[in-house]
């Protein structure tokens, strides 16, 4: 069977203890970075079909991977989100805009 996309480090180890035979090879730093953004709507589309918390660790998972690809560590991604999330909330209010009337409209 046909797959052609980024697993996670230990599947090919999963796959063999199974019995099969997996076909991998390592990607450059380009396409690395092409198939992680795949992977991460892949994963989306996982945890929106199937509202299941555990699909998104794996969201965080590929998030991670993406950030630690621009140099920047969980920890200081996390320290990324406190400050947007300071500056300007969280959805925990669960407020939904609808549209903006612009100051100067009558």
């Amino acid at each position: 069977m046909k797959y052609n996309k980024l697993v996670r480090d230990k599947i090919p180890e999963i796959i063999s203890r199974q019995g099969d035979r997996p076909v991998t090879h390592i990607l450059d730093t380009k396409l690395y970075r092409q198939e992680l953004k795949s992977k991460l709507q892949e994963e989306i589309a996982e945890f929106s079909d199937s509202d299941r918390v555990e699909e998104l660790v794996d969201v965080l998972e590929v998030a991670y991977a993406l950030a630690k690809e621009k140099g920047v560590s969980q920890y200081q991604l996390e320290e990324m989100r406190q400050q947007k999330r300071s500056n300007r909330g969280g959805f925990d209010q669960r407020v939904f805009l609808e549209e903006i009337i612009p100051a100067n409209a009558s």
